[in-house]
């Protein structure tokens, strides 16, 4: 105790010497400012990369770069349709898209480094070039509808709904000039805006910022051998999910059998859409979601299959006829497709309410702080001064100028173009229906960047939907309302889409010093190639599966099915329900907006406990099959974060990514042996009452 009291007035002692000292204080203000310069120094992101010069932005343009988006848009769009068809959901490929365009310009610039044939090395802005151009290629797989609005229009999702006369059957011609006359819109819409977003607002985009980070880390040593091992695991796992669905494929010679069908949970809770059906394609999506996702969807299945729908069955002669068919959407069909309806739309309308108040808000604060005057007598705030990173990454921003008169030309040219041309294609949808949309969208396109820069939660589908029941009741039934609210939710949803994506694509950009000019034209490159590569993805499928739109079928498309009824209940009202189904969708509908109300202010300790109603309404249609593959993909991460955090957080969306890719692009033998009349060769029917007399002998003696 004495000692410590000596050794600390001995201490005081001293400061008090250098507090009197004006020459001891200078060298300490000195020391702590280089203390602060070498901290800043430490984490300043650019000061790493300060000796690499920053290619020119045509220079960031590569051939090479374009070749490699072009193998991996088909890879990614196969991966984003076969999501699209089966249940709707669709987790960031973002990191995927980064990390494997890394790995294969690496492949080729090192390979070509040996040859001495390398003329340009491979940069971070050309990594990044590659993640944009894939992104809004395979993005166009969501937003042109292939598994909702667009397939909503065709006859097979016609005949399952309660509305058969008004219908338009795909076609490859008409719908990649529906693309290229759409899709194009958003892009301009936004580009006098990016100064305002990216740096004036300083908004956060949190996937745009997190994508650049990982492309950054990926061009240091240490980041550059991390992602080799990444890409490493992505391969061994890519490997085996396409060997899995090869091995799967041979078992399925026949409807109901092979693996995809295993009663694992029991034959009664199979027959309720409740069992694991072995897709490593949905394992690896539920690495990727978050716990609570996975946890939602598998309540939503619960809630609905084993609970409700065996009540409502229950009614069959009372609240609905006893003779309908189980398709019929004034059966037990109509509950299960407008009580999902009635989720997705409150919680729709909460999300849309709450980003648009933030929205709000947030440019208030930002315009108040810019006009703000100058008070007498009270000091002024500074504004902090701009780091290293900042300075650097700001005057590069501004260097390469797209100017408005080009977007704002550009834009009225495309509405142009698309105002004459899209009444050909749907003749439903009037010239004036489209200038009125042509109208508010680019500022429901701003709504939607500012509020995904916020958030990091693009409405497109929100926005669609309001389409949808605009131009939809304002056409009518008699004049196709169903098909003029589908194309209107299109066009809608594309423009919103693309903006939102592109601005993400400038806070990368911004933050790995790529040029606004190389993001805006590999955006525009990678829209186009995925106007053709999508429709011929889809067209594919199409071709190849005939019962594709079924339910219970191998690809359901479940929301292609909830679009047509959307629209049919803009037009026709409430007189196409059943029995109670309206009170019903009230109560589903508040619910909703309730759950996500008590989320927003449980506080965090509690919030992540409570479930997603957007999530919970996917199984009311389709059941949980795929909702316990993906808890399963959730068991997997838990148990591995448990063992070994670091491995797992490193490794874990690689290996994920992987499963995912693997059995994706599986897909693309399978329709073409399918499209050629290859049939696979074993018809295994895993414990089938209806089929194997033995088993059905033994249970019942």
């Amino acid at each position: 105790m004495g000692l410590n009291d000596d050794n600390e007035d001995g201490d005081n002692l001293i400061n008090d010497n250098d507090n009197n000292d004006p020459n001891q204080k200078n060298k300490k203000k000195e020391k702590e400012k280089e203390k602060e310069e070498e901290e800043e120094e430490g984490l300043s992101v650019e000061r790493i990369f300060e000796s690499q010069p920053v290619p020119s932005w045509r220079n960031q343009l590569t051939v090479r770069a374009f070749v490699v988006s072009f193998v991996l848009s088909i890879l990614f769009t196969f991966i984003v349709m076969k999501l699209n068809l089966t249940t709707g959901i669709i987790p960031s490929l973002n990191v995927s898209a980064g990390l494997l365009g890394f790995f294969f310009l690496k492949v080729w610039t090192k390979f070509l480094h040996k040859s001495g044939l390398l003329k340009q090395p491979f940069t971070r802005q050309e990594n990044t070039v590659i993640q944009t151009c894939v992104v809004a290629s395979s993005g166009i797989a969501f937003s042109g509808g292939f598994g909702s609005y667009l397939f909503g229009m065709s006859e097979r999702i016609a005949k399952a709904s309660s509305d058969t006369t008004d219908f338009k059957n795909p076609s490859l011609a008409w719908i990649i000039g529906f693309l290229f006359v759409v899709s194009f819109l958003g892009l301009f819409s936004v580009v006098p805006l990016r100064k305002i977003m990216i740096i004036d607002f300083k908004l956060t985009y949190p996937s745009g910022t997190a994508t650049a980070h990982l492309i950054n880390s990926f061009h240091t040593p240490e980041g550059a051998k991390l992602a080799k091992k990444q890409v490493r695991e992505l391969g061994k796992f890519f490997s085996f999910s396409f060997l899995w669905g090869l091995f799967q494929w041979f078992f399925t010679a026949g409807d109901d059998c092979g693996f995809i069908n295993f009663p694992s949970l029991g034959l009664k809770a199979r027959k309720d859409r409740f069992y694991f059906d072995f897709s490593a394609t949905y394992v690896g999506v539920g690495m990727i979601c978050p716990y609570i996702v996975n946890i939602s969807v598998l309540l939503g299945g619960i809630l609905s299959w084993a609970v409700m729908w065996p009540l409502i069955e229950n009614k069959k002669g009372d609240w609905f006829p006893a003779n309908l068919s189980s398709s019929s959407m004034h059966g037990l069909q109509g509950y299960k497709v407008f009580i999902a309806i009635a989720m997705i739309l409150g919680d729709g309308l909460y999300n849309f309410c709450k980003v648009l108040a933030k929205t709000l808000s947030g440019l208030y604060k930002q315009l108040c702080e810019k006009h703000r005057l100058p008070v007498a007598d009270v000091a002024s705030p500074k504004e902090p001064e701009l780091s290293y990173d900042d300075q650097r990454r700001t005057q590069l921003f501004l260097k390469d100028q797209i100017p408005v008169w080009f977007a704002v030309g550009g834009y009225l040219a495309v509405a142009a173009i698309s105002t004459v041309t899209l009444p050909h294609i749907f003749p439903q949808l009037k010239w004036y229906y489209i200038v009125l949309i042509y109208i508010f969208a680019p500022t429901l396109a701003f709504c939607n960047a500012y509020g995904c820069g916020l958030t990091d939660w693009s409405l497109a589908s929100t926005y669609g939907k309001l389409a949808i029941f605009t131009i939809g009741a304002w056409a009518g039934s008699s004049h196709g309302g169903v098909l003029a609210g589908l194309a209107a939710c299109g066009v809608m949803m594309n423009i919103v889409s693309t903006a939102s994506d592109l601005s993400q694509d400038f806070k990368t950009g911004y933050l790995t010093l790529a040029s606004p000019r190389s993001m805006f034209v590999s955006q525009i490159i990678g829209t186009a190639m995925g106007c053709i590569i999508s429709p011929s993805v889809f067209w594919l499928f199409y071709k190849a599966f005939t019962d594709l739109g079924q339910l219970g079928s191998q690809y359901p498309a479940p929301y292609a099915a909830v679009y047509r009824n959307m629209a049919i209940l803009g037009v026709e009202g409430f007189s196409s329900l059943p029995r109670y189904c309206l009170t019903l969708c009230y109560v589903f509908f508040f619910a909703a907006i309730l759950i996500n109300f008590i989320k927003d202010f449980a506080g965090k300790k509690w919030a992540r406990f409570i479930p997603l109603p957007m999530a919970m309404a996917i199984p009311f249609y389709l059941g949980s099959y795929f909702a316990i593959d993906m808890c399963v993909g959730s068991l997997i991460l838990f148990v591995w974060t448990k063992v070994n955090k670091a491995k797992a957080d490193a490794f874990a969306p690689a290996v994920a990514s992987g499963l995912i890719c693997g059995d994706g692009i599986w897909t693309l033998p399978a329709s073409i042996l399918a499209l050629a009349g290859v049939k696979p060769p074993i018809c295994m029917k895993f414990l089938s009452r209806a089929t194997n007399d033995k088993v059905d002998a033994f249970l019942n003696p």
